[in-house]
C-alpha cells in the first residue's frame, strides 16, 4: 500500500505540470486563457474515486443464511466488474465520519438499486466532469457555460457572485474567478442526492466544492477539486485528474436522453401486468 500511496502522489505531481515551453493561448476578450472544446476524464473515478483493485460489483439480496449475490448479477460475467484504479482522492481514502462511511458501505451494497446516475438524475458535481461521456466548455469573452453529455445537463458559471442560491439544487450554484490562467469555481446549493461515483461515495448538502481547471498543454486540461462537507468528511479533502481534449475532427456532444432507458427501473412495478424475468 505505500507502494501505491507513493504512485498516487507522483501522478498527482506529474499531472500538475504543464508541457515545456507551452503558453496557453487566449480566448475571447484576449485576456484569459482559451478553454473552449468538447473535454473528456479518461480514469476509473466513474466506478471509484478511492484507490482500489479490481472487484465484482457485486449486487446483494437477502437469503436465508444472510445476504447473498443477486442470481442476476452472477450471471453478468465481466460487465460489471470494477476495474483497478490508483484512485483520483489524494492520499487515495476519503476522510470519513464513522456513520457516513456506514452509509457509503450501505450505498455500495446496493448500488444498482440507489445511485442517482442508474435512475438518470443529474450528476451533480465534480462527478459530471468525470463521467465516461464528454462536455464542452463554451467560453465567451465574459462568460462560461458547461453542458454535458449524460443526460442533457449543464450549468451557467457565473462571473459575479451573486449571494446565496435561493435553493439547493442537482448541480448547484457555480460561482467563478480567475486564478491567473486557472478558472476557479465555486459550486454551493447542491442537493445531497447525488453520489461521487458507483461505489456509493456520497456528500451532504452542506458540501462546497472548489474546482480549478488549468491548461497544461494544447489539448490537457489539469482538474483539481476540493471537497468541504463535516457532516461528511473529517476533513476537507481533494481530488485531481487530467481532463483531454476530444481530437475527432467532428467532436460534438450527442444526445444521451436517459430517461428513456429507466423507466422500466423506476416504474415498471406499476405494470397491471408486470413483464416476464
Amino acid at each position: 500500500m505505500r507502494v501505491l500511496a507513493a504512485i498516487s502522489g507522483l501522478l498527482f505531481a506529474v499531472a500538475a505540470g504543464a508541457d515545456e515551453g507551452w503558453t496557453a493561448p487566449r480566448g475571447p476578450g484576449g485576456v484569459h486563457p482559451d478553454l473552449n472544446g468538447v473535454w473528456q476524464a479518461v480514469n476509473e473515478a466513474h466506478w471509484d474515486i478511492e484507490r482500489h483493485v479490481a472487484r465484482a460489483s457485486v449486487q446483494l439480496r437477502e437469503g436465508p443464511m444472510g445476504p447473498v449475490p443477486a442470481i442476476a448479477t452472477l450471471r453478468m460475467g465481466a460487465t460489471l466488474a470494477v476495474p483497478p484504479s490508483l484512485g483520483v482522492v489524494a492520499g487515495g481514502k476519503l476522510p470519513y465520519r464513522p456513520e457516513a462511511l456506514a452509509k457509503r458501505d450501505a450505498n455500495r451494497a446496493r448500488w444498482s438499486e440507489l445511485d442517482p446516475e442508474v435512475k438518470c438524475y443529474l450528476p451533480g458535481i465534480p462527478r459530471a466532469n468525470y463521467l465516461p461521456q464528454p462536455f464542452q466548455i463554451f467560453q465567451g469573452a465574459s462568460n462560461v457555460e458547461f453542458v454535458y453529455q449524460f443526460a442533457g445537463a449543464n450549468r451557467n458559471i457565473l462571473m459575479y457572485d451573486p449571494g446565496p442560491a435561493p435553493a439547493d439544487s442537482w448541480m448547484g450554484q457555480s460561482v467563478a474567478s480567475w486564478d491567473g490562467d486557472t478558472l476557479v469555481i465555486e459550486v454551493t446549493a447542491q442537493n445531497a442526492d447525488t453520489w461521487f461515483d458507483r461505489a456509493g461515495n456520497h456528500h451532504s448538502a452542506a458540501m462546497t466544492v472548489v474546482e480549478r481547471f488549468t491548461p497544461m498543454g494544447p489539448n490537457h486540461l489539469h482538474y483539481e477539486a476540493t471537497i468541504d462537507d463535516a457532516e461528511t468528511f473529517t476533513r476537507p479533502w481533494t481530488m485531481a485528474m487530467p481532463l483531454y481534449r476530444r481530437m475527432e475532427p467532428n467532436a460534438m456532444l450527442l444526445d444521451f436522453k436517459c430517461v428513456e432507458f429507466v423507466e422500466e427501473l423506476l416504474y415498471g412495478e406499476l405494470r397491471r401486468h408486470p413483464l416476464p424475468r
